[in-house]
C-alpha cells in the first residue's frame, strides 16, 4: 500500500509518499481501508518535532480517517468486514490502510459520507468537551470563539448556538468571517487589526465575554484576559499563533476569571464513559440534522504538501482532507 512517511523532522516538503507493507490487525483491532484522512493542526506540529507526543522516525502522520473495515483481528467485537467507520488511530492515517484499536472505531450513520466521517471526531469532541465539561456554558451566556473559521472554531460556534449561548465568532479577515457567517453566529468580529479587546467590550456593553474559546494563543490570549466577564472562563485549546502565552495571575484576581485547559486525549483516557456519552450525543445531533460539518478543501493523496501548507499559511477554513480513494455513491 501507499503511505505518506515522515523520515526526517521538518516542513511538509520533507515528507515522502512510498509503498510499504500492508498492515495486519492484531487482537481487538481492525484494518481500515482509508477513503479520506483529515488533517489537523497538531499533524503539522508533529512532522516538525514540536508536538508534545513524538513518535519514532519514520512514522506516518494522520490521526483520523473515514473508511471501510477491510479485516478484523481476534476478539474484536461489534465490528465486521464492510462496516463504514470513522476511526481515530492516533497516528498512521495518511495511508491507504491503517490499523485501528477497538476504542478508536465507530460506525457512522448511513447519511454520513466518508469524507465527513474523516473530519468529524476530533473537532466536535474537542469543542463539546470544552464547552460542556470545562466551561459549563449556560444558555444566555456570551461565548467568544477565536479562530472561528478553523475546524474546532466552527464546531464551537455551531455547538455554542445549540447550547443557547450568544455567540461572537471572531477571525482575522472578512473572508473568514463571511465563511463562518453560514452558521449564523450572533456577531462577527474581525481582529485582524489587533483590536480584539475593545471590540469585545463594545459588543458586550463593556462586560466582556463569559466564555472565551481560544485555539490561537499569543497576543489574542493576552487581550482575552482583559475582555472577559466576571466569573469568566478562558478555554485554552491550542496555540496556532505559534506563541504559548503566560497567564497573569493579577488579571484572574481582578476579573474573578479562570483559565481552563482543554486536552481531549487526557479526557478520553481519564473519563472514558463521559467521552463516549459526549460522542453519542454528537452523533444524535448529526442524525437529527443539527450539525453540519464543513469540509472545504480536499486534496488527492499525492498533493499532501499543498494540503499541509494550508495550515502553514494559516488559510484554513473548515476541514482539510486527503482523499485516498473515491467513495462510490
Amino acid at each position: 500500500m501507499k503511505a505518506i512517511l515522515c523520515k526526517s523532522i521538518g516542513p511538509p516538503e520533507n515528507l515522502v509518499l512510498e509503498e510499504i507493507d500492508d498492515p495486519v490487525a492484531g487482537d481487538n483491532e481492525a484494518v481500515v481501508e482509508v477513503y479520506a484522512s483529515s488533517l489537523n493542526f497538531p499533524d503539522g506540529l508533529q512532522i516538525r518535532g514540536k508536538y508534545q507526543f513524538q513518535p519514532s522516525l519514520p512514522f506516518t502522520p494522520g490521526s483520523e480517517v473515514g473508511g471501510i473495515i477491510k479485516s478484523v483481528g481476534a476478539d474484536l467485537e461489534g465490528f465486521e468486514v464492510g462496516d463504514r467507520v470513522m476511526a481515530t488511530p492516533g497516528i498512521g492515517g495518511l495511508a491507504e490502510q491503517v490499523v485501528v484499536k477497538a476504542e478508536g472505531l465507530r460506525k457512522i450513520p448511513d447519511s454520513m459520507d466518508l469524507k465527513t466521517a474523516a473530519g468529524f471526531a476530533m473537532v466536535y469532541t474537542t469543542s463539546y468537551y470544552a464547552l460542556k465539561q470545562r466551561a459549563h456554558l449556560q444558555a444566555g451566556e456570551t461565548l467568544l470563539v477565536l479562530g472561528a473559521s478553523g475546524g474546532v472554531g466552527l464546531a464551537a460556534v455551531e455547538l455554542g448556538k445549540l447550547m443557547g449561548a450568544k455567540v461572537i465568532a471572531a477571525a482575522s479577515s472578512d473572508e473568514k468571517l463571511a465563511f463562518v457567517g453560514r452558521l449564523n453566529p450572533d456577531e462577527l468580529l474581525n481582529y485582524g487589526d489587533g483590536e480584539l479587546k475593545q471590540k469585545v467590550k463594545a459588543l458586550t456593553a463593556d462586560r466582556g465575554a463569559d466564555v472565551i474559546y481560544d485555539p490561537v494563543g499569543g497576543d489574542l490570549f493576552d487581550q482575552s484576559c482583559r475582555c472577559i466577564n466576571w466569573n469568566g472562563r478562558l478555554l485554552v485549546i491550542g496555540f496556532t499563533s505559534g506563541r504559548i502565552p503566560e497567564y497573569k495571575a493579577n488579571l484572574a484576581l481582578l476579573k474573578g476569571s479562570s483559565m481552563v485547559g482543554v486536552f481531549l486525549g487526557r479526557f478520553r483516557k481519564e473519563e472514558p464513559s463521559t467521552y463516549e456519552k459526549n460522542f453519542n450525543e454528537l452523533l444524535t445531533m448529526y442524525a437529527a440534522g443539527k450539525l453540519q460539518p464543513i469540509t472545504t478543501e480536499s486534496f488527492p493523496m499525492t498533493e499532501y504538501v499543498a494540503a499541509f501548507n494550508v495550515f502553514t499559511e494559516r488559510k484554513v477554513m473548515g476541514k482539510v482532507t486527503l482523499e485516498m480513494k473515491a467513495e462510490t455513491p
